[in-house]
């Protein structure tokens, strides 16, 4: 057995507090985020329940942490600079990797921010080369692939879209990666499954193709601020899809307080092995493992 790599995986922090918005940036969909926002949303996104969480993750020194999008709420200019200095609080570019969520593409107006303020974490070990993603990272055994399903969407709409380009690029770089020199990571912000039509991912179907043809060891995703597991058909073998809370949360309704996952990744006589560890924040803001499972 050789040496364990372990990455963390954090997702959704909804940057907290939102700052004050000019009335001229609230028209159309963002006027609804901010009214969700001052009456439901700030009372559960926390920004010491985030603080919480990510001093407990870091207390255990993962090699890399992956944080799979939403860093903020309705993608205001003044958004961006609060969020970039909270992710270089977390890590280094060497050490944390990112990919955007809805929320970070939430109007047209600026949707291209999170890739200028977060250009560092998104970049491939290649450089950039006209368009950011699919992005190809090796860290240690793995190679993390980050993709953008992050879209500007209509109001009441939280859609994801990758497109044929995208696709096409993802399925190009898979072939190009074998499962017996590398630990493959693809880093999505939405569920490649979702029984919502407002919140799912459009060509899931089309990237569940190019993973059944090509393979992979893992995918992680955010957005729905569960904790989830399914299992995808690839290339010899089942591949688990994780999701994870929201990392600011508290408890409310049918979604879990936040959490974050850490994964224990090691080469095994010939073959990959996982094991996920799941930690989250208990009501007294504690952080606590709430289980472990072997994926591989």
């Amino acid at each position: 057995m050789t040496d364990t790599f372990t990455l963390a995986h954090l997702s959704d922090p909804h940057l907290p507090p939102l700052p004050a918005a000019r009335l001229r940036d609230l028209a159309g969909k963002r006027a609804l985020g901010y009214f969700n926002w001052t009456r439901n949303r700030h009372k559960y996104h926390r920004r010491e329940v985030l603080d919480a969480l990510v001093a407990d993750m870091q207390a255990h020194r993962p090699d890399h942490i992956a944080v799979t999008g939403d860093l903020v709420n309705l993608a205001l200019e003044a958004e961006f600079t609060p969020a970039q200095a909270w992710l270089e609080s977390v890590g280094t570019p060497q050490q944390v990797t990112v990919v955007p969520g809805n929320h970070d593409a939430y109007v047209r107006a600026t949707r291209h921010h999170f890739a200028g303020h977060f250009e560092q974490y998104l970049r491939g070990d290649a450089g950039a080369d006209g368009t950011p993603f699919p992005f190809l990272r090796r860290r240690g055994p793995l190679a993390l692939i980050g993709i953008s399903s992050a879209v500007p969407t209509l109001p009441l709409m939280a859609t994801g879209r990758l497109g044929r380009a995208q696709l096409d690029a993802l399925d190009r770089q898979l072939a190009q990666l074998s499962p017996d020199e590398a630990f493959r990571v693809l880093l999505v912000h939405h569920p490649l499954e979702s029984s919502s039509r407002m919140k799912r991912l459009t060509d899931s179907k089309a990237l569940r193709a190019v993973l059944k043809r090509r393979g992979a060891e893992l995918v992680l995703h955010g957005h729905d601020h569960i904790h989830s597991t399914m299992w995808l058909e690839g290339a010899g073998h089942q591949i688990p899809a994780v999701g994870v809370p929201s990392a600011s949360a508290l408890a409310h309704r049918h979604y879990p307080a936040a959490a974050y996952n850490l994964f224990s990744i090691t080469r095994d006589g010939g073959k990959w092995r996982c094991v996920q560890t799941v930690r989250g924040i208990d009501a007294d803001f504690r952080v606590k493992q709430i289980k472990q499972a072997t994926l591989l």
